[in-house]
């Protein structure tokens, strides 16, 4: 069975992956505490405008808004109970963004937010299991590959990995943050993640959000060596700031983002895209020297 995604990467394309969803719906009056996930019910327009933009920069790879829709997440905000419409609705409208213009769509997978066991309350099995009902939900909802993404626990990105493969066969992709440099938060580095996971069932393996440009492309370069797998990278623009009137801001500019994706590409990264500040600008930028090292 041939998939249009798996398809595009193995005959080398890079493709073009969307930018941040937080930190631009916080920019277009996200309230402070509310999450993107509650905006899917409550102001779905605002998602699809997001999802829109990124579509007119270059996007050829969508994610839904669905980062924190595991029931177990949305239980710390009392969206429990709406985990199954989030993610429907989610999926729909990145579908309707993604649907002139032939992009995929990726149902996204964040953490859920508790630790494992023994460091925390969370039992692997539950979190398995939580992790397999959302995969199952944007599956219903038409998605073209899932992203486990953010994920700084071997633990938990192996239970999603379970989790979404007991549900799925769509491509699937898993993506570490490099959050300490070149290990996540858990001490995790790029060849750890990649020894665990290369023969676990995931199609690509990612790097996203992270420190800066160069602690990312240090780990890209790491990943590559210990993996033969495709590699998804999506830098955050840098740390965020805050401002002298008080506002949360990324100094990244959209030129200093694309400058270094030449090196990325030649570092091994086939899917390119920006994380946390990266705005629909930034995203240009990059599309822009991606379609110019397309051979």
């Amino acid at each position: 069975m041939t998939n249009k995604f798996l398809d595009a990467i193995r005959s080398g394309k890079v493709l073009i992956a969307d930018g941040a969803t937080g930190s631009n719906l916080q920019q277009r009056g996200l309230p402070d505490g509310k999450s993107g996930e509650a905006w899917v019910l409550e102001n779905p327009q605002a998602i699809l405008t997001l999802e829109n933009d990124f579509i007119a920069a270059g996007a050829e790879i969508l994610l839904t808004c669905t980062f924190g829709a595991s029931r177990l997440h949305l239980a710390q905000m009392g969206l429990a109970e709406h985990s199954e419409k989030i993610n429907l609705t989610a999926a729909g409208l990145a579908r309707q963004a993604a649907e002139n213009s032939g992009a995929f769509v990726a149902g996204s997978i964040g953490p859920t937010g508790q630790m494992l066991e023994p460091y925390g309350p969370l039992a692997a099995v539950d979190a398995e299991a939580a992790f397999a009902e959302q995969a199952s939900f944007l599956v219903a909802g038409g998605v073209d590959l899932i992203v486990i993404e953010t994920q700084f626990d071997l633990g938990e990105a192996t239970a999603a990995v379970r989790g979404v493969r007991s549900v799925s066969d769509l491509p699937l992709v898993c993506s570490f943050s490099y959050d300490r440099g070149t290990r996540t938060m858990m001490g995790v580095s790029p060849v750890k993640a990649a020894r665990a996971l290369t023969d676990s069932g995931v199609d690509l393996l990612g790097i996203n959000c992270g420190r800066s440009l160069m602690d990312n492309l240090t780990a890209l370069r790491e990943l590559r060596a210990a993996t033969s797998l495709p590699i998804w990278f999506k830098p955050n623009a840098g740390l965020p700031v805050t401002d002298d009137l008080g506002n949360v801001v990324y100094e990244t500019t959209p030129q200093q983002m694309a400058e270094p994706v030449p090196t990325w590409i030649a570092a091994g990264a086939q899917v390119i895209g920006g994380c946390c500040g990266t705005s629909p600008e930034h995203l240009g930028a990059i599309a822009e020297v991606v379609r110019q090292n397309r051979y």
